[in-house]
């Protein structure tokens, strides 16, 4: 079963339900006049906001405004908000893994508690293609 949007001659707006799209529009059920199916609204308000990603917040002292209290209370009220929508949503929490380096060679894939060290180390401190790329256009 199918619900349908109709309309009737005289103008009564109704929803019925019909087998399949084929079958004819049922009768008004207010003043049995013929019916037709109508456009259904598109009903695109309300949609839900994540809000500002852990990955955009403020992760040192400089990024907060050097302490300013105001900005702090802001962010502390936004990550309060992100976590509770975490908590109903789970898959936007992305990774939670405590980070463990985030400066120097780190600086752009942060260590994360249960990372390979070995391994990111050597990702870290290998060129990337776009430092490749560029070396290459130097010479």
């Amino acid at each position: 079963m199918i619900l349908y949007d109709f309309v009737c001659t005289d103008g009564h707006d109704f929803e019925a339900l019909i087998a399949s799209m084929s079958d004819d529009a049922p009768s008004c059920p207010v003043c049995q006049a013929p019916s037709r199916r109508r456009l259904a609204r598109l009903n695109i308000g309300g949609r839900a906001d994540t809000g500002v990603s852990r990955d955009q917040m403020p992760r040192s002292w400089t990024q907060t405004g050097a302490g300013d209290r105001e900005t702090i209370r802001h962010w502390h009220e936004v990550a309060a908000k992100r976590e509770k929508l975490e908590e109903r949503h789970p898959e936007l929490a992305g990774d939670r893994r405590p980070i463990l380096a985030h400066e120097g060679i780190f600086a752009r894939k942060p260590l994360r508690a249960g990372d390979d060290i070995a391994a990111a180390v050597r990702d870290a401190s290998s060129p990337t293609q776009s430092d490749t790329h560029k070396d290459k256009q130097q010479q």
